[in-house]
């Protein structure tokens, strides 16, 4: 019998020169712009996820914001955490799990968890090499940063897509949402 998966979703930023953040994981560029109002993109796309799967690196990004964005349970893959990591007032919604990506989604499966948000520019170009991610959404920033943590980095097989929707957005954004053919 073959194993079932649990499907895997992107939805990130990227600055126009490929990078999700600055090499210590800092938003900075991406924060200057604030927020738009009528932007509701990202709450439409997680009406039909079950559950967000971020790395480390992102996790700890995350716990220095003002407050916890997320209300989906959250598991991060992380080899270095554990559970004692996790601040009291999370342990109910964030887990630790020491998986590989397919290990992590057949769990994740089993458990009725069928979509996933993967969030994490390593986490998403393992998950991309596995064959683990159905869609994209990904907002270009019209900024050029030079350098940092790419989302796309080394992969071991082209990897085709088909542009579902595209639109402008506040700030010059530009917001592509794309699925994934050969998973």
């Amino acid at each position: 019998m073959e194993d079932r998966y649990a499907n895997g979703y992107v939805f990130m930023a990227s600055s126009l020169d490929g990078f999700v953040a600055r090499q210590d994981n800092s938003l900075d560029w991406l924060m200057k712009y604030g927020i738009d109002e009528n932007d509701n993109s990202f709450v439409e796309f997680t009406k039909n996820i079950d559950v967000l799967v971020m790395g480390s690196g992102t996790f700890k990004t995350v716990l220095g914001f003002e407050q916890w964005p997320y209300k989906m349970p959250v598991y991060v893959m992380s080899r270095s955490l554990t559970q004692d990591d996790i601040p009291e007032a999370l342990q109910n919604q964030v887990t630790i799990k020491a998986l590989n990506p397919k290990e992590l989604m057949l769990f994740l499966y089993k458990k009725g968890l069928n979509n996933a948000y993967i969030d994490g520019g390593k986490l998403v170009q393992s998950f991309m090499n596995d064959g683990l991610i159905k869609e994209i959404t990904l907002t270009q920033i019209p900024i050029l940063i030079g350098q940092g943590k790419r989302l796309f980095g080394e992969l071991d097989n082209d990897i085709d897509l088909e542009l579902i929707t595209s639109k402008p957005m506040k700030f010059g954004f530009i917001q592509n949402h794309y699925q994934v053919l050969n998973t």
